[in-house]
């Protein structure tokens, strides 16, 4: 059962990054260290979490005018 929710959970973290890669694209911004952080991913029972990676300063303001 467990390893039936890991799956689900890993499942659902890699549609989320595609959402999230989508609407970064269509805002004008790449996030190219977007992804799976893979020391969640290395659990016994990973549930992973959706690292947004390191980004340049002119790419994190116009993420900042994005969110704002």
């Amino acid at each position: 059962m467990e390893a039936q929710h890991s799956a689900l959970c890993v499942e659902e973290a890699e549609e989320v990054v595609k959402e999230l890669r989508a609407a970064f694209a269509k805002a004008g911004i790449t996030l190219p260290s977007l992804g799976l952080d893979p020391v969640s991913l290395a659990r016994e029972a990973p549930c992973p979490l959706v690292d947004l990676g390191r980004i340049p300063v002119r790419t994190a303001q116009r993420l900042a005018a994005v969110v704002r």
